[in-house]
């Protein structure tokens, strides 16, 4: 809303010399910078706020595992209040609101879409979850597995399809394959005048593919988010990773000069997202104040679904599916295990009368957590397995 007030008042200003006072605000980067700072004050100042009144409801955190040994490694978190995600999301939205084009352009509106859609998905499962005790017996522990599932596609699909619809070139359409290079290599100058050819061999999504892969990637980024908010600070600290990389993955894709010379597509519009993403890793690192162990809050679904699937979406809209598996890869490994454990155990339990594991417990931080190493340890381990993972990603957009 600053920015569209800036863009308004901008003729105001000029006569009257005042321009310079506002003209940072039409430098993206700085928009972006400001939106992680401002959101990272937002949760700072209503956090212990909402702590306090999640507190006073009892809506804390009940842990069980399934497993005798982790619920008693476990157990410190008994009471712990959650549904932290509606201070992330929150701050995200507020400081997006102010910082960003919400008034023309699309991509940030889909982005909030994105955020409050499954954020309420979220908040109902987590509600439901938490209010169990205080209703009649015999009610519903959270939305079935299918309902949440279902919703997820269902919400993935929608923006799927405006993402497609909102292509305004076939470069937002690529499947951006590694080391496979968008367009044929052109000199600087040319691509200024001219934006450069297609290279051959590179695979346009029709509106079917595309759908598909949005679905994929939205729905089952919400999923691997969610699975990994299972200790202190683990799936925090890891989202600050991903949406920081995110920034830089979005701002190449939104300069084209930039895409053009790393030859990743560049889709139109874009760049405003980056502002989005850095109210998402502000946020995200102001709630690590109060997430990081022993946790005073945890994001629950609330923040998990709506993060994950935000995630997703940036990938979606920028072209860049593929390399968040990678920047994501600790998500899609926490997801990985429990899909493998489940399936393992019940092909097993088919096969021989008795299931059987292939992990511990999963997902796969409790498995680590059960072989001796301390909350902390498999933490800040992902952590740095995660940054890791994110600079190969980074590095890799030059090798084409």
């Amino acid at each position: 809303m600053l920015y569209n007030l800036t863009e308004a008042t901008q003729s105001w200003l000029d006569d009257r010399g005042l321009s310079w006072v506002v003209m940072v605000m039409y430098q993206l980067e700085f928009r972006a910078l400001f939106a992680a700072l401002l959101s990272f004050v937002l949760v700072l100042t209503f956090g212990p706020r909402v702590i306090r009144w999640l507190a006073q409801r009892k809506i804390g955190d009940t842990p069980e595992f399934g497993n005798d040994s982790l619920n008693q490694l476990m157990q410190s978190r008994a009471g712990t209040p959650t549904m932290g995600g509606v201070i992330i999301c929150g701050a995200l939205i507020a400081s997006t609101l102010l910082l960003a084009d919400v008034i023309h352009n699309r991509y940030i509106h889909l982005g909030l879409m994105v955020v409050i859609s499954f954020g309420v998905l979220g908040s109902v499962d987590d509600w439901l979850k938490l209010t169990q005790s205080r209703r009649s017996p015999g009610v519903r522990d959270g939305l079935f597995a299918w309902e949440k599932l279902l919703f997820q596609l269902g919400l993935s699909l929608i923006i799927g399809f405006f993402l497609y619809r909102w292509g305004s070139t076939v470069d937002a359409h690529v499947l951006n394959l590694p080391f496979q290079r968008t367009y044929l290599p052109t000199p600087s100058i040319e691509s200024i005048i001219q934006p450069p050819p297609i290279a051959d061999g590179v695979w346009i999504l029709g509106i079917g593919f595309f759908l598909i892969v949005a679905m994929l990637a939205i729905a089952g980024t919400s999923n691997a988010v969610n699975m990994t908010d299972g200790m202190d600070g683990l799936a925090t600290g890891t989202l600050i990773i991903a949406s920081l990389a995110m920034m830089v993955l979005i701002w190449i894709a939104g300069s084209p000069r930039a895409a053009y010379f790393l030859m990743v597509p560049s889709v139109v519009g874009t760049g405003e997202l980056m502002v989005m993403a850095g109210a998402m890793a502000g946020a995200c690192l102001g709630f690590l104040w109060f997430n990081c162990s022993p946790a005073r809050i945890f994001m629950g679904d609330t923040g998990s679904l709506a993060l994950g699937a935000l995630l997703g979406f940036f990938a979606v809209a920028v072209r860049q599916e593929l390399l968040l598996l990678l920047i994501g890869g600790i998500f899609f490994l926490e997801l990985g295990s429990v899909f493998a454990q489940r399936t393992w155990f019940r092909w097993t339990r088919k096969r021989y009368g008795q299931g059987r594991r292939i992990f511990r417990c999963a997902p796969i931080h409790h498995h680590f957590h059960l072989g001796g190493w301390k909350e902390q340890q498999v933490v800040v381990r992902f952590w740095l397995i995660s940054v890791v993972l994110t600079m190969i990603a980074l590095v890799s957009l030059k090798l084409r």
